[in-house]
């Protein structure tokens, strides 16, 4: 059974967690497929944005499966938080911008998916969290060093050492959500509406924009400039450079090909 669907068009691809019986908890099987997935999607020309949303009306993902986690041993138990962490980085390093779709719960192992992704849509009424200390563990995926990069220190120790919950309207407030939606049926409409905003751009452009912000953001300015001179490097010898000046000089929209 697959438990990750995905489907390309107009360059988006959108990538569902499709364990709607379970919350799309993750079991070990489920995050091998979405690393699978998410190594196919990094090297496709026809790939531009990647949308990662959820089946089911109630769950984004509510993390690990607790059911699974019962039975595991000790070993296997490492074997499965090395795995989140190793697939969650994989979306987090994609070259592609990744957004978010969340309409409904993201508690754990949910939400630090959510926070590898460059973007976050959300239906207002969506309930978030890392609540792992409530279970009395950690966050294992990322959760502790990317949420602190995106709200600031103070409020993720807040969030984790509480293991609160709360909406995406709240999560806006903080900076965490990118866009917020009324309705569910709103929801990919939207994700897909700032997709096309990334997919009207120079594909190579955007992600070696991508690139030079995401590593630049670790680094002093001085190396951050640097990093910024060799993405920027990368462009000038591409065909969509060229296909830019010439569409602006015939007064059209230039037709990019991602060379």
């Amino acid at each position: 059974m697959s438990y990750i669907n995905v489907h390309i068009e107009n360059y988006i691809a959108t990538v569902t967690l499709n364990r709607p019986d379970a919350m799309n908890a993750f079991n070990y099987d489920m995050l091998v497929n979405l690393g699978e997935v998410a190594e196919t999607l990094r090297s496709n020309p026809e790939v531009r944005v990647v949308i990662i949303t959820a089946a089911g009306e109630k769950a984004y993902s509510v993390g690990a499966d607790l059911k699974e986690r019962r039975t595991l041993s000790e070993q296997q138990v490492r074997r499965n938080v090395y795995k989140i962490g190793e697939v969650f980085s994989s979306i987090a390093n994609l070259p592609q911008p990744t957004i978010a779709a969340i309409n409904g719960f993201a508690f754990g192992g949910g939400m630090e998916l959510l926070l590898a992704c460059d973007f976050r849509v959300a239906v207002k009424d969506a309930k978030m969290g890392l609540t792992e200390t409530s279970l009395a563990i950690i966050p294992g995926a990322g959760g502790t060093q990317r949420l602190p990069r995106i709200v600031g220190e103070s409020k993720a120790l807040e969030l984790i050492l509480t293991a609160r919950r709360f909406t995406a309207e709240e999560a806006s407030n903080w900076g965490l959500i990118t866009r917020l939606v009324n309705e569910r049926a709103e929801l990919l409409e939207e994700a897909k509406s700032l997709a096309e905003e990334f997919t009207r751009n120079g594909p190579l452009a955007v992600q070696q924009a991508k690139f030079a912000i995401k590593q630049g953001m670790n680094v002093d300015l001085q190396t951050g400039l640097q990093i910024e001179r060799k993405a920027y490097e990368v462009i000038i010898p591409t065909e969509d450079r060229v296909e830019a000046l010439q569409a602006f000089q015939e007064k059209r929209p230039p037709v990019f090909k991602g060379k």
